[in-house]
Parts: structure tokens; C-alpha cells; sequence
């Protein structure tokens, strides 16, 4: 049963229900020093050994047998997965591609100059990176792999003009790749998707092997020891971000729906053990009819035993004296999804400071921005909401600073560059520059 709190009467619980901070990456609690230990030694065989670790791991952990040629998905497999999946799924994902690509088109960025009188020239560079990797976590329960996040983890790739972009997924048992994830990545334009999952598909990615070629950004959800692995291997990679669990914070008043906020906060409950589902209100009554609806709606949910686990242990419905005050909690949570549900959600949007995304209104439910909205769905968890941002072109793009000066630049700014150089004891520094000074005298 989903708890209720009293933000008046219950601070201690309230503040632990908003932090998750510990969700993060697996490196507290229970095993935490054997996971980093089995992490450190797959990165370590995969660096070593390249494709023959892939292979080896694959059998240990997947319990499938793969040759050196069939690491990498090849096209015949392609056309098969189209023949698998329905029309009217295929127009959904057209659908869902074209918004995705109209939203992150928006965030193109140009490069700029300035010119000064003296002949100084100052600007930036915007550019693609080469190559970047996602990776895709196996379907686990019957559930398909995410096949959105194919979408969205790419599409901003393509959108800033990333020349080679790859995918590693876990294979299924009779060694295939499941046939809506080929088409999603095949509609993105990506036909480069190889067969490893785990924290050795991240080793592959950063290090490279025979048949992986090294990235230079990798993106993409997964378990602890993919996190994990994410995490040892930055700075030789660049990442997108080290992602929690799912999480909402609904913030409604007397004129929200119980059935649709419940149908809202199951909708993330369903995800994994470990989402986090709050509503925030200041109406008892609400509060009161959410909780019965929950159990309601619960009842013939096909992901039900996730779902109760996930509302057990991190779910609850907060009251509180006033939205003010619901307003309040949303800016210590800073939640990955933020659903206004009240008279005018437009009023309140402004006073919210942290939060990955803002849902507005009754009928702007979550699962929208997940599949077909446009926005990115690769959000900040754990309460990153308050420093990061949702992935972008701008993950895949560099800024190159440019400098260009003549001697009348250096003859302006020169000697202020020398003193700051002295200042520090570089006296080299300070050289560099007075001989152009010299030279102009």
C-alpha cells in the first residue's frame, strides 16, 4: 500500500522519500565492493582481449554462444525485423521519429566571430563529434528492449551530425537481436548494432576491439555494473549521464482526476523495483482517493509485482499545507518528471527551478514526452535535476574556441597578459608574449 505523509507531521520521512541519491550507481550498500571488483576485471579482460572477452562473457552471462562473425547484426537480419513488425507499429515509430527530429532541430547552434578594429578575431565553432555509441539494456520479464530510447539517444546524434553512430544490446537466446529494436534503429539510420550487452559492451566501446570500433561519447541506460562501468571509463569517453532509476513528483490540487494522477504514477511505478512515484497536494480528500485508486488500478496490471515493490518502498503522497509548499519539495527533489495537475499550471511553472521535465496540465501525462512528444526522455534522476539537463544535440556536439590576433591585439592586451603570467611565477609565459611586444616596438 502507497504511504501518506504529512509534510507537518512526518519530515523525517518526507526528506528520505524525496532523497535517492543512493540509487545512483550501485557503489553503496550490499556487494558493493564485489561489483566494483567484477566491473574493474571485465573492463580490464575486454581491454586485453578485445572481441574473444566479448565472446567469453556473452556465454557467462547471457548463456549464448557467439563466433567472431556474428558479434556485429548483418543486414539480412535488418529485413527480417521489418517483416516482424505491424505497419501501424512502424507509422508510430515514423511518427515518433519525425517529432523527435523537429524538437532537436531547434537546438542547432551556429558557429560566431567578432571582428575588432585592431584586427582581433574572437569566435566559436560548433562540430559533431565523430563517433558516438548507445547502449540499449536487454528486455527483461517479457518486456520488449526500450525501443524509444533507441529513438531518442540517437536522433540527437543525427541531428548534430555525428559520422558514425553504433549500438550494443545484449542478444537474445537464439543469438537475434529483437526485431523492434532493428527497425528503430534502422529508421534512426543507424545499421551499425552489435551483439554485447553488459558492462563488457561499455569496455568495447571505450577501448575498442577488433570488431568495435572505439567512440568518443557513450549514451544509454543500464544495470548498476553498466553505470558502474560508465563510471571507470570516463575521461577516456565522454558520457551522458550516470542514470538512477525512473522517477515521478506529481504536484496536484482539488481539480485533478484520482484516476488519471494514479494511471500517472503507475506509469513510472511499472519501470523497476526501484522508481520512485510522489504526489504532492495539499487536498486531504485527493490524497485519499489517489491511494484507493492505486490499489484499484493495480489489480489487473501485468507488470503488478514491480509496480507494488516500487510504490512500497519509494512511492507516497505527500500533504502539505498549500502548493506553495508543494513547490517547495519540488525544487529539493528536482525530479526527473514533474506533472503540474492544477487549475493553472502555466502560473506555477514559473516558480519551479529544478526538474528534468515539466509536464502542464491534466492532459500532458509522462508517457507523452516518453514516446511521442519530441522532447528527449534521457533525463537527470537522483535529484541531478538541480546541475544537469536532458540530452541534446548540444552532448554531441563540440565548441571550439578561436583566437586570431595581430599586433595590434597583442600591442592592447599584451601587457596585461604579461603582468597576470608574472603574477602566477610563469615566466615563460610572460616571454612569449614580450617578444611580440619587442617585435612591434
Amino acid at each position: 500500500m502507497i504511504k501518506i505523509l504529512d509534510s507537518s507531521k512526518n519530515r523525517e520521512e518526507v526528506r528520505k522519500l524525496l532523497e535517492r541519491q543512493a540509487l545512483l550507481t550501485g557503489e553503496e550498500g550490499k556487494g558493493a565492493r564485489e561489483r566494483l571488483e567484477s566491473v574493474e576485471k571485465i573492463l580490464k579482460e575486454v581491454k586485453n582481449k578485445g572481441d574473444q572477452a566479448l565472446i567469453d562473457y556473452t556465454k557467462t552471462f547471457d548463456g549464448v554462444e557467439l563466433s567472431l562473425d556474428r558479434i556485429k547484426t548483418a543486414k539480412g537480419e535488418f529485413d527480417a525485423a521489418y517483416r516482424e513488425v505491424r505497419q501501424d507499429e512502424l507509422a508510430a515509430l515514423r511518427l515518433a521519429k519525425e517529432n523527435i527530429l523537429r524538437f532537436h532541430r531547434c537546438q542547432l547552434r551556429n558557429s560566431w566571430s567578432t571582428f575588432e578594429e585592431n584586427g582581433t578575431i574572437l569566435g566559436q565553432r560548433y562540430l559533431p563529434m565523430d563517433t558516438a555509441g548507445l547502449y540499449v539494456p536487454g528486455g527483461t520479464g517479457g518486456k520488449t528492449p526500450l525501443v524509444s530510447s533507441v529513438l531518442m539517444n540517437t536522433l540527437p546524434a543525427v541531428v548534430a551530425g555525428v559520422k558514425r553512430i553504433m549500438i550494443c544490446t545484449p542478444p537474445r537466446a537464439d543469438r537475434s537481436i529483437d526485431p523492434y529494436l532493428l527497425v528503430a534503429a534502422a529508421e534512426a539510420g543507424v545499421r551499425e548494432v552489435y551483439k554485447v550487452g553488459g558492462a563488457q559492451a561499455i569496455a568495447a566501446m571505450a577501448f575498442g576491439t577488433e570488431t568495435i570500433p572505439r567512440v568518443d561519447k557513450i549514451v544509454g541506460p543500464g544495470n548498476v555494473y553498466v553505470t558502474m562501468a560508465k563510471r571507470l571509463v570516463y575521461g577516456r569517453v565522454g558520457l551522458d549521464m550516470l542514470a538512477g532509476p525512473s522517477e515521478i513528483l506529481i504536484v496536484a490540487d482539488e481539480s485533478a482526476s484520482p484516476p488519471l494522477v494514479a494511471a500517472d504514477l503507475l506509469s513510472q511505478s511499472e519501470h523497476d523495483p526501484l522508481s520512485g512515484a510522489i504526489l504532492i497536494s495539499p487536498c486531504a480528500s485527493l490524497l485519499q482517493a489517489v491511494a484507493e485508486e492505486v490499489q484499484s488500478q493495480l489489480v489487473d496490471l501485468p507488470r503488478k509485482e514491480i509496480a507494488e515493490v516500487a510504490l512500497e518502498n519509494y512511492g507516497g503522497l505527500i500533504k502539505t499545507r498549500d502548493l506553495d509548499e508543494a513547490i517547495e519539495l519540488v525544487n529539493e527533489c528536482a525530479p526527473e518528471h514533474l506533472e503540474l495537475i492544477v487549475e493553472n499550471p502555466y502560473l506555477w511553472l514559473g516558480k519551479v527551478r529544478h526538474a528534468g521535465a515539466v509536464f502542464l496540465g491534466a492532459d500532458s501525462p509522462e508517457p507523452i514526452g516518453d514516446y511521442v512528444a519530441g522532447t528527449n526522455h534521457v533525463l537527470p534522476t537522483n535529484g541531478t535535476a538541480r546541475f544537469a539537463s536532458a540530452l541534446s544535440v548540444d552532448d554531441f556536439t563540440k565548441k571550439m574556441s578561436i583566437i586570431g590576433y595581430t599586433s595590434a591585439g597583442v600591442k592592447k592586451a599584451g601587457p596585461a597578459a604579461v603582468r597576470i603570467a608574472r603574477v602566477e611565477g610563469l615566466e615563460a609565459h610572460a616571454r612569449a608574449v614580450e617578444l611580440r611586444l619587442k617585435k612591434e616596438a
